[in-house]
């Protein structure tokens, strides 16, 4: 899908007209027809409110590789209502929860550096006797708060990310064998470790109260 397609397919989930998404980011109705219809881009100011108003990630919007077909509107949710375990745990609830009966896999993700990020990364790994540089560090600690799953469910795959916040559900076009693979600006990893059911800590110490 382009980047026209992708403002479209959102406006339409939210139930916006192009006037009412217009008037929200304070543009055109014109503007916003160019944009849908691949004949201009917006802005970085106007790609982040898009993102916002459209409940998409900008990542999802600007993603033109193929594995992609779809994302499924962010969902909020309340970490605190999944137990007192860790995180990790809290969020294999979250997700167990949302498919049931679903095969679940943990993924390990690990956002690519650019060229810039790269030549800094190399330079401090020559100068220094760290296993990675700054940038990367910089990255892995950015993005501590979200877990990755693959989720298989009647023949289609789901790349699932939950958030301290949010899960955010994209479905995959292309099936996913290799325990490697990229998706947009993102490295991942397939564990063998399969999320299963996980009680609450707690419940049983609630239910004889």
């Amino acid at each position: 899908m382009t980047l026209g397609e992708k403002i479209k397919e959102a406006r339409k989930q939210c139930g916006l007209s192009q006037e009412q998404l217009a008037e929200k980011m304070a543009v055109s109705r014109s503007a916003v027809a160019k944009w849908e219809a691949n004949n201009g881009l917006p802005d970085v100011d106007n790609l982040k409110a898009l993102a916002q108003l459209l409940n998409v990630s900008v990542d999802y919007l600007l993603d033109d590789g193929e594995v992609i077909d779809e994302v499924v509107m962010r969902e909020p949710y309340n970490l605190s209502d999944y137990g007192k375990d860790i995180k990790k745990k809290k969020k294999d609830r979250v997700i167990r929860e949302k498919f049931p009966d679903a095969e679940i896999h943990t993924l390990l993700g690990k956002l690519k550096l650019t060229k810039s990020e790269k030549v800094i990364d190399n330079l401090l790994g020559f100068f220094t006797d760290a296993p990675f540089g700054t940038p990367e560090f910089i990255n892995s600690f950015k993005n501590m708060d979200k877990e990755f799953y693959l989720v298989e469910k009647d023949g289609k795959q789901f790349l699932v990310t939950v958030t301290d916040e949010f899960i955010e559900t994209r479905q995959l076009a292309k099936r996913i064998t290799a325990d490697k693979f990229e998706i947009g600006n993102w490295k991942f990893t397939k564990c063998a470790y399969e999320v299963k059911d996980i009680k609450k800590e707690g419940s049983k110490n609630e239910k004889n109260q």
